[in-house]
């Protein structure tokens, strides 16, 4: 079997899986509570690795073995960075959200940060927020069906004289997670993110074990000292000066900061069952995120090693996986990528959908009904902006993740820990963070400005405007 066939087969099988899930979880989804967080009956495990998948996805794949490959050793500050946010969000912000969220009966992080439903200026914040999210998810969730739909469309081409066009892929790839996703609300949603977080680690285990055992260790050592390019071999490349290497470091360590400020992940707090639930938990997700990241920055510097050029490097993890093992193996694995950008979708509409129908514009009546049609509905659009909209508009889509972390972060730290903010202080704080991180984005700002600024600005925001009550 060709590892073309291989990975459509695998293709086939993990999308019908899906979608047994998606039925299986129908039964357990009663109401809107069952729908947005599984009636708070979340296990520990499922938790974890579905929350993992939902903030890491394909970019810790293919983009952190980029960087790696491109960048060498100051890559590892990559490690720090991401784990760092993991840790922020298990030990910091999970158990006091989780029982925030109990105590004061909110779904969404929407609620959380907006407060009491009797104050002055909580209806601007539940709109304001709910738009931010919607529009930041919305381009994610474009993005991730352009690209996967190109990826599958170039995969059958190996297998066909005529494959399908990407915009078929893209319409076939997101009827899937739509149906499951309407199906079976937020189970079907962590179920089906567990499994493929599950794939990820496994994938980030078994590929750069095979590709250090091509090379051996001290073989890898020495290849990357002999990398030709400026800075390979140091920890701060080829930056010269304290200043740019505190800047440097200070740019990557910054991706920490947005963890706790995603509303697809951290409703994952909000709906496990105890706290119990919550040691275990982070125990599962800081082993995944250990593995994972140790994992791909290490295939990346292998790889660097085993392949001295190869464009922009991204295809790294496609070349070695089919030079390593046989075709049925590395089309598991390549089927695995694959599915990751096509299945993180799931979570990101589930939140959108949730920002409409229990924040946004909450309605009487059945609300489990009304989520499913905004399931569909959302869907459909971003399946319009990915098959209409040029790839250029998606190729900066990074902006989301620093501009929901600086909106929302800053705010739920004041609201766990303080006991909130004012309405006025609220929105200041989330305009001054969406719009700064949106801004240093566009503006090609160098990355600490892009990833530290906007935390920094929202938190002055907020405590001077507190200083002032």
């Amino acid at each position: 079997m060709s590892a073309a066939t291989a990975i459509l087969v695998t293709l086939v099988v993990y999308k019908v899986v899906l979608l047994a899930i998606g039925f299986v979880a129908e039964r357990w989804t009663r109401d809107q509570a069952d729908f947005v967080l599984g009636g708070r009956g979340l296990g520990p495990l499922v938790a974890a690795i579905s929350a993992s998948a939902s903030s890491s996805s394909v970019w810790t794949l293919l983009g952190v073995s980029m960087y790696a490959y491109n960048s060498g050793l100051s890559a590892i500050w990559l490690f720090p960075a991401c784990v760092g946010g993991f840790a922020l969000n298990w030990y910091v912000i999970a158990p006091r959200l989780r029982r925030h969220s109990l105590q004061t009966g909110t779904l969404t992080l929407t609620e959380v940060l907006a407060g009491s439903k009797d104050r002055s200026g909580y209806r601007a914040i539940m709109v304001l927020a709910s738009l931010m999210i919607l529009f930041a998810l919305m381009v994610y969730v474009a993005a991730q069906l352009q690209g996967a739909g190109k990826l599958f469309s170039s995969v059958l081409e190996d297998l066909t004289e005529e494959p399908p066009s990407a915009t078929w892929m893209i319409i076939v790839g997101a009827a899937i997670v739509v149906a499951y996703t309407i199906l079976g609300g937020f189970w079907a949603v962590s179920i089906t993110d567990t499994l493929q977080g599950l794939m990820m680690a496994l994938t980030a285990v078994v590929l750069p074990i095979a590709a250090v055992a091509e090379l051996g260790m001290s073989e890898l050592w020495s290849g990357i000292g002999n990398v030709e390019d400026a800075g390979f071999d140091e920890l701060f490349g080829d930056r010269a000066g304290f200043a740019a290497c505190i800047g440097f470091v200070a740019g990557l360590l910054g991706i920490g900061l947005g963890y706790p400020g995603q509303p697809h992940v951290v409703n994952r707090f909000m709906a496990l069952r105890d706290d119990a639930a919550v040691v275990s938990a982070r125990r599962y997700a800081m082993a995944w995120a250990i593995l994972v990241y140790t994992g791909m920055i290490t295939l990346g510097l292998a790889g660097r090693v085993l392949h001295s050029r190869l464009g922009e490097g991204e295809e790294i993890f496609f070349v070695l996986t089919t030079e390593l093992f046989s075709p049925v193996i590395a089309g598991v694995m390549v089927a695995a990528v694959l599915s990751a950008i096509m299945s993180t979708a799931d979570s990101q509409l589930l939140v959108g959908a949730s920002s409409i129908t229990n924040d946004l514009a909450p309605g009487r009546g059945n609300d489990l009904a009304r989520s499913r049609i905004v399931v569909l509905l959302l869907t459909a659009a971003s399946v319009a902006a990915a098959v209409v909209m040029p790839k250029e508009i998606f190729d900066n889509v990074l902006f989301a993740w620093a501009a929901m972390g600086a909106a929302f972060g800053p705010v739920l730290f004041f609201v766990l820990w303080k006991g909130g903010l004012s309405a006025p202080a609220t929105l200041a704080t989330m305009v001054v963070g969406f719009v700064a991180a949106v801004s240093a984005h566009v503006a090609g700002a160098p990355g600490w400005v892009k990833q530290v600024v906007p935390y920094v600005l929202a938190f002055v925001v907020a405590i001077a405007m507190r200083a002032r009550r």
